[in-house]
């Protein structure tokens, strides 16, 4: 699989053209899957917000970029239906947009509907998360963020090797002051990154995308 891990969506040329280098065809040409479910998991998020990001109506640019069509997966339902069917969806999709919300509730219902396991064989798939939904990637995501009580703390599903810290600079708690503090009691590799900034991973090789402010904590 390949990510582009963003803190805040597709925000600028410079995360688009990562985004087409990773499709390999213009997003015209694309079709998506969205997946929402992070949000059912945060306490600031609720019914609406869920509806605009699958509208394509939040300020976060995601769903509206101009896809040959966009469907919604729904990660909660999946083990209420056949596995082949949802398995088919995904194998049939350029890219999987996962919205922001709460890390660890996203990565519980991927591990319990199949989706975690099934990551591995989706070699050619284009992961873009915002903000949760690049957390989510990462070992751990740091008690600050965790907002959904889960039995594996703040750990998340591990398919990179860092952690993020995103919307530096762009809420009242995400300091670089902040960041300096979260990385340390993580004691691992880690990346903050503001909503100006991506991070593209291709076969293990990392780079940071960026039109604005990002700081990399070595661990």
């Amino acid at each position: 699989m390949k990510l582009l891990l963003t803190s805040a969506g597709v925000k600028n040329p410079s995360i688009q053209a990562a985004l087409l280098d990773l499709l390999g065809k213009p997003i015209g040409e694309s079709t998506a899957l969205c997946i929402p479910t992070a949000q059912y998991g945060h306490p600031m998020c609720g019914p609406e917000l869920t509806w605009k990001f699958i509208a394509g109506r939040s300020p976060l640019p995601m769903c509206d970029l101009g896809w040959k069509s966009v469907g919604v997966l729904e990660l909660t339902a999946l083990p209420s239906i056949d596995r082949q069917r949802w398995v088919s969806w995904v194998g049939a999709a350029d890219v999987l947009l996962a919205a922001g919300g709460d890390a660890v509730y996203l990565s519980h219902w991927m591990r319990q509907s199949g989706l975690a396991e099934l990551l591995p064989s989706l070699t050619d798939t284009v992961w873009v998360g915002l903000s949760a939904g690049s957390m989510a990637m990462t070992p751990r995501i740091g008690a600050d963020f965790v907002n959904w009580t889960s039995p594996d703390g703040d750990r998340t599903l591990g398919v990179v090797d860092f952690s993020i810290f995103p919307h530096l600079g762009m809420l009242p708690d995400n300091t670089m002051a902040g960041a300096e503090r979260w990385a340390a009691e993580l004691g691992g590799p880690a990346y903050a990154i503001d909503d100006e900034t991506a991070i593209k991973v291709v076969d293990g090789s990392v780079e940071v995308i960026s039109e604005g402010t990002w700081r990399e904590f070595p661990g």
